[in-house]
């Protein structure tokens, strides 16, 4: 068999993944065609980066797999957002994910751009087994509490699970929800639900908060989300309060007014 064409070569180790690319590495490792070399060494480089994100993936799950290893069927992971925020609601988001779900890119929320958390958000809506999204308004916070509003934002995103979770994980401290769950501390960055369940919550409360721009000109909520930026600070010096400000909230609860 004739020997293939460097051009043959790149274009075959451009386009194979996994085992087939690992194939292809041994097969042209001992071709001493400088630009194959190249070649070579960019898919070698590239497999280990896919071994190490399968690895990463992996240990995401690790905590699901034991739960079901115990008998329990329907893991949720749930996780919230907006909790720091001036305006707009608390967020949650709750999710049940397929056994051996493969999310590329799945992450703590916080540490993905956010055109990577819509590419997530859109796996977690396409491949999940469940998921559900709650909101808390404003008003309801300053009623409540941000303790017991997260609280009912969680409990709402679970009700609109089916089929019902056997137990839930959740980020950081136990939450008290009236139903079984562990509690994990870093949760959205150790566990693929609650990773899933943060950058769902992210990105569906981004979403809002933008539309509440063409509502409320002049706060700025496309781009800061609620956020006590600077721009949004002295928005609020100056125009007062929208009426999805939380007036429980400094400096929103020192008698600014507009609505």
């Amino acid at each position: 068999m004739s020997q293939r064409t460097v051009q043959e070569c790149r274009q075959r180790l451009g386009r194979a993944e996994g085992a087939e690319l690992a194939a292809l590495i041994d097969t042209y490792a001992s071709d001493e065609r400088h630009t194959v070399r190249a070649a070579v060494a960019a898919a070698t480089r590239r497999l280990e980066r896919e071994r190490a994100e399968h690895n990463r993936l992996s240990r995401l799950s690790e905590l699901e797999d034991s739960l079901r290893a115990r008998g329990l069927t329907y893991i949720a992971g749930v996780d919230e957002v907006g909790r720091g925020a001036l305006a707009g609601p608390v967020t949650a988001a709750a999710v049940i994910l397929r056994p051996g779900a493969h999310i590329e890119e799945l992450d703590d929320s916080k540490r993905l751009t956010p055109a990577k958390r819509l590419r997530v958000s859109e796996q977690v809506r396409g491949t999940a087994l469940a998921f559900g999204v709650a909101h808390v308004p404003a008003h309801v916070i300053d009623g409540l509490g941000m303790t017991v509003a997260v609280r009912t934002a969680m409990i709402r995103a679970l009700a609109l699970l089916e089929p019902a979770p056997d137990h839930v994980i959740t980020d950081g401290l136990r939450v008290g929800l009236p139903m079984a769950e562990t509690p994990v501390v870093k949760g959205d960055a150790k566990v693929a639900a609650v990773a899933a369940a943060s950058v769902l919550a992210k990105v569906v409360r981004d979403g809002l908060m933008a539309g509440y721009e063409e509502s409320y000109p002049g706060w700025d909520f496309s781009v800061n989300k609620g956020y006590g930026t600077a721009r949004h600070l002295e928005a609020i010096s100056q125009l007062g309060l929208s009426p999805v400000h939380r007036r429980s909230f400094a400096p929103c609860c020192e008698g600014y007014t507009l609505f």
